[in-house]
């Protein structure tokens, strides 16, 4: 096969052709540099040769000998075969079973020396002799020919459409052997030599088919120097892209900075009905410190649940209304989108301040005067959900952009806002989180954002008891619901639906709601929302919650964010092992809002994995949410942490944040270094083009950097 060179599309490749491209396309492979960094998720050491004699039942091993016989069989079963062969090495025979494989007859043929690798078992219909069924096998040849199946260090793939784990590695094996010794690296020469790294071409060649005498321990663990190597190469690459995204915001100026007068920071004091904290008051210095500077703001803002962070944004979003322009606000979801309009609402009072809301619920007869008073600046906030980025809203003067619970978008959603802007001019955007990210997650996701954090509680705010109990105490955790609502109290009741479409979870929610009302709180108001209620009526039943007309609310995880309702003091969640620590973390966020002792009741079953309950123990032992999050992080991995499958966020396909902190940290200071280099040459120079034009190709279009010059 001639030389491959990165770029050339997968059906060029031996073994590839067109149908297998567009499966592998599919999967977001289309050159061989794609499919080489879809590296081994392990390894099997295939490299011992055991003899057929010592095996029991159980064993995984590796044998090698000849076939005596070989014979496929049909079934009464349409289209169902089997083919049988016999292998003997000397010291005995076993049988080899595979199914629905009658190909292997033009193969495994009486004769020849074949490897062979899988798990030998006791037969169920040749008296319990010996066999193995479907092992891994490779025909000893005399042409040179390398094993690439048997008898060494083999990667195991994850299947990619209908393509096995054997199909990708003769695949990627048919790659690494036509690639050139040498091939293009996209780090800087200095760097790799500076750092003494392996080459890349060398490196891909090893995790793909690790050396012999290569450390298994080292490739299952991607601590092999090969990995390390292909890991900084993507952190590099992505906080490069992050770096020039920041760089890009920076050099963009405002028409106007903002002004603040002593009359407008009066009148700003006197909407709120309560004082700041001192760490609310320091992040809204930084934030007029941004906005009154000739650069746009670009700020994350981290604060735990209750921490106050809504009340920083709006009194940022008045300011910019002060200064003649428009802000938005944008939410996840609806109900979120409908909690900050309601409070926002509630807390401007008789000010004079013109704010509307705008979801994708809105009928057409309502979406269109609330579009007219956007487009022609009568509405002054604006607060929605992804209905804020579709082409039909336009605003007049769009100058401040708050985005909530930035992980639930990501930098091409926030693009799409700042986009609304009027031309020639960007307007600031604060992003805020209540999800409490460790400054390694945060310098990875947010390396173009600036970071402020509020971490002190506004006053009053009591500390919530969390408690662990198991089923055989739920008459006892009913006894207390019922004492708290007798005091007038409210409680939450939360079962873990994680995704609106199923309908066996969804199914229980609604059962449960009616076994409550009928029979343990037949005397109580008992209610119901879940996410494929329509909008309306899951917000009329929040409403009532709300205004005290329900004892008890039911509810799937869409009240994680956005309800709050200072008279609630239980928090009791169902099946809390199967929730992340940062959700139950949300979650027990959603009590303790008022003057009332308050509690979160996480109930697992009586039968509990060790794994689960050194979790949950977390959660009743800390409060503090930054120790929460890098636990949950610890526990689950930064992709279940994030929900990587939301929208926006950047996938990071060999490092992992948390295993490889120290690479990221170099990685990010090397191309701090870069940047630097590049921010002060002349636009014309060419020295660093290829690699910034190499991180385009792998992470532009991921993170929206493709209008990077």
């Amino acid at each position: 096969m001639a030389n491959l060179t990165l770029e050339t599309p997968l059906q060029f490749v031996k073994g590839v052709g067109p149908r297998k491209a567009e499966t592998l396309a599919e999967k977001g492979h289309r050159t061989v540099e794609d499919l080489l960094f879809h590296l081994p998720f392990r390894y099997e050491d295939r490299s011992r040769f055991a003899a057929i004699a010592s095996l029991l039942p159980g064993t995984r091993a590796t044998i090698t000998g000849t076939i005596l016989s070989s014979v496929l069989k049909r079934t009464r079963k349409r289209g169902f075969t089997i083919f049988e062969a016999v292998v003997d090495d000397g010291t005995g025979g076993i049988l080899l079973v595979w199914f629905n494989q009658p190909y292997l007859r033009d193969i495994l043929k009486q004769g020849r020396e074949v490897v062979l690798y899988g798990e030998a078992s006791l037969s169920r219909y040749r008296g319990r002799a010996l066999q193995i069924e479907n092992p891994q096998y490779e025909v000893v040849t005399r042409d040179g020919t390398e094993a690439i199946h048997t008898g060494r260090v083999v990667p195991i793939y994850q299947r990619l459409g209908d393509l096995s784990p054997r199909m990708l590695r003769v695949i990627l094996h048919n790659i690494i052997a036509a690639l050139p010794e040498r091939v293009p690296d996209p780090l800087p020469a200095s760097l790799v030599q500076g750092r003494g790294m392996m080459p890349r071409a060398e490196a891909l060649r090893a995790v793909h088919f690790p050396p012999e005498g290569a450390v298994l321990d080292q490739y299952q663990s991607r601590a092999s120097e090969a990995h390390r190597r292909l890991i900084f190469e993507e952190f590099f690459l992505l906080q490069l892209a992050l770096g020039l995204r920041r760089q890009g915001i920076k050099q963009e100026t405002r028409t106007t900075p903002y002004a603040t007068t002593p009359a407008m920071r009066s009148k700003l004091a006197g909407v709120l009905p309560f004082h700041l904290t001192a760490a609310q008051k320091r992040v809204f210095r930084e934030i007029i410190g941004d906005l009154t500077s000739p650069r746009p703001m670009n700020r994350l803002l981290q604060g735990d649940v209750g921490s106050g962070k809504t009340i920083v944004a709006l009194l940022a979003m008045l300011l910019a209304v002060e200064n003649g322009q428009q802000a938005a606000l944008m939410a996840p979801t609806e109900i979120l989108a409908e909690q900050h309009h309601r409070g926002i609402v509630s807390l401007l009072g008789k000010a004079r301040y013109r704010c509307q809301i705008l979801t994708g619920a809105m009928t057409a007869a309502q979406r269109r005067p609330a579009l007219r008073a956007i487009e022609d600046g009568y509405t002054q906030i604006v607060i929605g959900t992804h209905a804020l980025i579709q082409e039909s809203v336009v605003f007049r003067s769009l100058g401040l952009v708050v985005i909530d619970e930035q992980h639930r978008f990501g930098v091409v959603q926030r693009a799409a806002l700042r986009g609304k802007g009027p031309a020639g001019s960007s307007p600031d955007v604060l992003v805020m989180t209540a999800t409490p990210i460790p400054r390694s997650l945060a310098l990875t996701l947010y390396g173009d954002l600036d970071l402020s954090v509020i971490d002190e509680m506004p006053p009053g705010r009591h500390a919530i008891k969390t408690h662990l109990r198991s089923e055989s105490a739920r008459a006892r955790i009913y006894d207390f619901i019922r004492s708290e609502t007798a005091s007038g109290r409210q409680a939450y009741i939360v079962l873990p639906l994680v995704e609106e479409s199923e309908k066996s979870d969804l199914r229980a929610a609604v059962q449960m709601s009616e076994d409550l009302a009928r029979r343990v709180f037949k005397d109580l108001r008992v209610g119901l929302v879940h996410g494929r209620m329509k909008p309306e009526q899951r917000d009329e039943t929040m409403r009532s919650f709300a205004a005290g007309e329900l004892d008890i609310l039911v509810s799937t995880t869409v009240i994680e964010v956005g309800i709050d309702v200072p008279n609630a003091s239980v928090m009791m969640v169902e099946h809390a092992d199967r929730f992340g620590l940062s959700q139950l973390h949300q979650l027990r966020g959603r009590v303790g809002r008022g003057a009332h002792a308050s509690h979160c009741i996480l109930m697992h079953g009586d039968e509990i994995s060790e794994e689960a309950a050194r979790r949950l123990k977390v959660l009743e032992d800390s409060s503090d949410g930054f120790l929460i999050a890098q636990k949950d992080l610890e526990f689950r991995g930064p992709g279940e942490f994030l929900g990587t499958r939301q929208s926006g966020l950047p996938e990071i396909r060999i490092g992992n944040i948390i295993r490889d902190h120290e690479l990221l940290e170099e990685a990010r200071a090397q191309a701090q270094a870069i940047l630097e280099e590049i921010r002060v040459e002349s636009p014309a120079s060419t020295r660093h083009r290829p690699l910034i034009d190499h991180m385009k190709r792998q992470w532009g279009e991921r993170i929206g950097l493709m209008d990077i010059g």
